[in-house]
C-alpha cells in the first residue's frame, strides 16, 4: 500500500511542510559527506523561511494546550491506556515549556548569523554557492565532519522544541480519524460533505501496484478525487479503471 496525505488548512500544511524539512534536516546531518551537510543546511535554510510567521509558536503552543485540555480527563476512563495517557501529557507539557521558554521567532539565532545568511542569499543563485563565490563556506565543507556535525547540531538544536511539538500535533491528527472502503468508477470519486465529515487532513491508501496517483480538490461542501494514469514520469489522463482505496478523514 502507498498513503497519500493532503492537508485541508494552511496550518496543517505550513506543519507538515515542517515535518518534512526536519526529517531531511535529520537525515542529512547525520552523514559524512561535505554534500550531504550543505543539503542539511539548505534544509535549515527552508525551515527558517517556513517557521519565519509570527504566530506559528503561538498557534503550537495553543493548539498543545488544546490538546492537554482534550485528554486529561481521560485519565478517568478505565478503556484507556493510563502509561501511554500519562507519557503523552508529560511530553506534551514538556514541550510547552521550552517552546514558551524560547525568545523572539524560531529561526532568530540563524538569522542573526551574518555568515550563515550570506550563504542562504546565495542558495537562491542556481550554483551561487562554488568555492570562488564563497571561498569561506567551502573552507567549512573541507573541516572534518565531526566539527561539520557539531557545527550543525548547534544551529538545529534551537529548532528541537519546534520540531517536537510539530510531531506531537501531527501525530494526535493522524490517529484521531475515520477510515472507509471506497472505489473511484473509471478514475472518480465524489463525495458531499457533511458536518460529520469536515477534516483537517485526508489520508488516502491504494495499492501502489496501481499505476495512477490521486488528485484531491475539496471543500467544505464536496470531495474530488482525480486518479491519474502515469507512464513512467509522465502525467497522464484520467485513469480508466476502479480504483480501490481506503479514505480516512482526520481532526484534532
Amino acid at each position: 500500500m502507498i498513503r497519500y496525505e493532503h492537508p485541508l488548512n494552511e496550518r496543517i500544511r505550513t506543519l507538515m511542510r515542517l515535518e518534512d524539512l526536519f526529517a531531511r534536516v535529520r537525515h542529512f546531518a547525520a552523514q559524512e559527506a561535505a554534500v550531504d551537510h550543505h543539503a542539511a543546511l539548505a534544509a535549515l535554510f527552508e525551515i527558517t523561511d517556513v517557521a519565519a510567521r509570527a504566530d506559528l509558536k503561538t498557534d503550537l503552543l495553543q493548539e498543545l494546550e488544546r490538546q492537554k485540555q482534550v485528554l486529561a480527563p481521560l485519565r478517568a476512563n478505565q478503556r484507556i491506556d493510563q502509561a501511554a495517557l500519562e507519557l503523552l501529557l508529560v511530553e506534551t507539557d514538556a514541550v510547552a515549556a521550552q517552546i514558551h521558554a524560547q525568545q523572539g521567532r524560531a529561526g532568530t539565532h540563524l538569522r542573526d548569523n551574518e555568515w550563515l545568511m550570506a550563504i542562504k542569499q546565495r542558495t537562491a543563485i542556481p550554483g551561487g554557492v562554488c568555492e570562488f563565490d564563497l571561498p569561506a563556506y567551502h573552507y567549512w565543507l573541507n573541516r572534518p565532519a565531526d566539527e561539520r556535525r557539531r557545527d550543525l547540531a548547534g544551529w538545529i538544536d534551537p529548532f528541537v522544541p519546534i520540531a517536537a511539538g510539530v510531531g506531537i500535533v501531527l501525530r494526535l491528527l493522524r490517529e484521531n480519524g475515520r477510515a472507509g472502503r471506497h472505489t473511484a468508477h473509471h478514475g472518480v470519486f465524489q463525495l458531499m460533505l457533511t458536518t460529520t465529515k469536515i477534516a483537517q487532513l485526508l489520508r488516502l491508501s491504494m495499492s501502489h501496484e496501481l499505476p495512477c496517483v490521486p488528485e484531491i480538490s475539496a471543500n467544505k461542501y464536496a470531495l474530488n478525487i482525480r486518479f491519474i494514469g502515469v507512464t513512467g514520469f509522465d502525467r497522464g489522463a484520467v485513469f480508466d479503471g476502479d480504483v480501490d482505496f481506503e479514505l480516512m478523514f482526520c481532526n484534532l
